[in-house]
């Protein structure tokens, strides 16, 4: 039987609902409920005729100019207490952060309920965080969104009755890429990598993904089968596990960003550290690069062994 992909359209339309109950359709909300139909109808349109990644890639360019037109912008950031003017770049600044965010959430969409279950963990970060900003708004954007993905879970999760399709994976990477700005305006050096850690699961497989297509001299949105679930996949772990692995993946990255958040700045080195350490060790893992180079394993494997010898 024939499975639809119009799990962009139930998320959708749930999150409009759940929009309207909550209060009327203000000003602060239009820029998301525009730019998500706008989304979600390039993603049908390329789930039915399956656009040349250009015309994707300028579809999605152009609704991000939606929440720009809005004044949803990243015009400067304060690192060190010193403050500096993005000026004429803010605008490409901003589209670049959206279109990769789009993007991110669309390449790890490749097994049932991976992306869908990322996209919550990852909101469910941003409304923690907001809620200690005192930023009640954005929290409830993502609060409502949560709510209408875990009810798509349900039917998304393997064996799927729903894909999330095109059309569900850019809206979800479109509405974080919103929210992460409109949750995080007073960009310092630190919290400029807040939605960096949060979503850094599936900006570290787009990333490595352009990396292997470059290497390999073929174009960067060629479609391989070398992305974090697939390096699972080859690992030997079934569906379900490879989707269970990257959840926790990305709930330790995730918690990672809120103990950041609330850490001094010794605190904060330390935790970037171990994240940095984890970030490599989970690359190498997974082989994301493709040239079997493990040397941080390695190394932890020989201190192991040591360790376990003196013993």
């Amino acid at each position: 039987m024939p499975i639809p992909h119009l799990g962009g359209v139930a998320i959708l339309i749930s999150f409009i609902i759940g929009v309207l109950i909550s209060r009327p359709i203000e000003i602060e909300f239009k820029p998301i409920i525009i730019g998500g139909v706008l989304i979600v109808l390039l993603g049908l349109i390329d789930d039915k005729f399956d656009l040349k990644p250009i015309f994707k890639l300028i579809g999605q360019i152009l609704v991000t100019l939606v929440p720009i037109y809005y004044g949803i912008v990243i015009d400067r950031i304060t690192p060190f207490g010193i403050e500096i003017e993005f000026g004429i770049f803010a605008i490409p600044v901003t589209v670049l952060w959206m279109a990769a965010i789009i993007n991110a959430i669309n390449f790890i969409d490749g097994l049932d309920g991976l992306a869908t279950g990322v996209s919550i963990i990852a909101l469910s970060s941003i409304a923690f965080i907001t809620i200690l900003q005192g930023d009640i708004f954005v929290m409830m954007i993502c609060v409502i969104l949560v709510g209408s993905c875990a009810g798509f879970l349900v039917y998304n999760f393997n064996p799927a009755k729903i894909f999330l399709g095109d059309n569900g994976a850019m809206l979800l990477g479109f509405v974080i890429s919103v929210v992460s700005l409109m949750g995080f305006k007073n960009i310092t050096l630190i919290s400029l990598f807040f939605p960096v850690i949060i979503l850094s699961v599936p900006i570290l497989d787009m990333l490595f993904a352009i990396l292997r297509r470059y290497r390999k001299k073929v174009s960067i949105v060629s479609a391989d089968k070398s992305h974090i679930h697939h390096k699972l996949q080859s690992l030997g772990y079934s569906h379900v596990e490879s989707v269970i692995l990257i959840y926790f993946m990305a709930l330790l990255y995730a918690g990672a960003s809120i103990i950041l958040f609330l850490s001094t700045v010794p605190g904060a080195i330390i935790i970037s550290s171990l994240l940095i350490l984890t970030t490599v060790i989970i690359v190498e893992a997974t082989n994301l690069t493709d040239n079997n180079k493990k040397p941080v394993l390695n190394f932890l494997r020989k201190m192991v062994s040591k360790i376990v010898s003196v013993n």
